[in-house]
């Protein structure tokens, strides 16, 4: 089973535009999705998409709107109460795939509903196979939570993912984990690598920087790095080697999720025995499909185009960055 544990989730709304956003102006939708958002609900829906047991533990009351979402789908989930309501997202998406977010700070937690969380993920990690801590942190909550609860799960059986940014990320690379999912940003962030000499070599098929900055990452926490590139693809560096993908050719509708399908792929992938390689070519084809569709949409098994995705062995590369 992979428990995603969701701290600050979303009712996540995408609103399509028939041409490019201009500021300042009046524009008519040609359509709007209202999806249970949030970055371990997103990881959780692709993983009951793909047919695997899955649970997402998250904060909101009996009566929210995203509960009512997430009912609507099906998706197995734990919920701790909270008085107020869950946050709302906002995204706008124009045609060429550009996405403009506008994102809630969250709604804060007492002291007894961190409590409540947190001992709901321990009794789930004894069942758990992986434990995907995901997104940021609400008001009520330390940036160190995400460490914390992940050197506590180093004494069950369960291996730990964790997808944050910020501060929260910062204090997880200090900490131990079983695996990291930054983007090009997060990765410069957390390791002090120029982010725009990183983007710059991504956009020219070099990936040496970010190998060399994965690396720094994986020598501070002994994690398996997964750097997700956007439209270039991804890189996954681990105990046995380091791997490059490019993904298959794609329409982008939302980009919105694409990196949360792109971790779930990886663990459904793992969950299956593949090796590094191929659930490199899992994460890279799911975050892909997720981007071909429109706001949070999960994809399914039969959105992925496997055998357009292309990994090349860049152990030596690694090695030598």
């Amino acid at each position: 089973m992979i428990l995603t544990v969701t701290a600050n989730p979303s009712l996540d709304r995408t609103i399509e535009l028939p041409g490019p956003l201009q500021r300042g102006e009046v524009h008519r939708a040609s359509d709007v999705h209202a999806q249970p958002g949030g970055k371990g609900v997103n990881v959780s829906r692709v993983v009951t998409e793909a047919g695997l047991p899955t649970r997402a533990l998250l904060p909101a009351r009996r009566t929210d709107p995203l509960l009512l979402a997430l009912d609507a789908v099906g998706l197995p989930y734990q919920a701790v109460g909270i008085e107020a309501e869950v946050r709302s997202n906002i995204t706008v998406a124009e045609p060429d795939g550009t996405t403009t977010k506008l994102n809630a700070g969250g709604t804060p937690l007492t002291a007894e509903a961190v409590a409540e969380l947190t001992s709901h993920l321990r009794v789930g990690a004894r069942e758990a196979t992986w434990v995907a801590l995901c997104g940021s942190l609400p008001p009520g909550l330390e940036a160190t939570w995400y460490r914390e609860l992940a050197a506590e799960l180093a004494d069950f059986p369960c291996s730990v993912a964790v997808d944050t940014s910020g501060a929260p990320l910062v204090a997880s690379a200090t900490g131990r984990a079983d695996l990291l999912k930054p983007n090009v940003e997060e990765l410069a962030e957390v390791t002090g690598a120029d982010a725009e000499l990183l983007e710059t070599a991504v956009e020219a098929g070099d990936f040496g920087p970010v190998l060399a900055a994965a690396a720094v990452l994986r020598e501070r926490t002994g994690a398996t790095v997964l750097a997700t590139l956007g439209g270039a693809g991804a890189v996954l560096l681990g105990a046995d080697g380091a791997w490059s993908a490019t993904p298959p050719p794609v329409t982008v509708r939302s980009t919105v999720g694409a990196g949360d399908a792109s971790l779930a792929g990886y663990l459904i992938a793992r969950s299956a025995g593949h090796d590094d390689a191929e659930c490199l070519r899992y994460a890279v084809a799911y975050g892909s499909a997720a981007a071909a569709l429109p706001g949070t949409q999960p994809p399914t098994p039969g959105h992925l185009d496997l055998d357009l995705v292309g990994i090349t062995d860049v152990s030596s590369a690694a090695s030598t960055g």
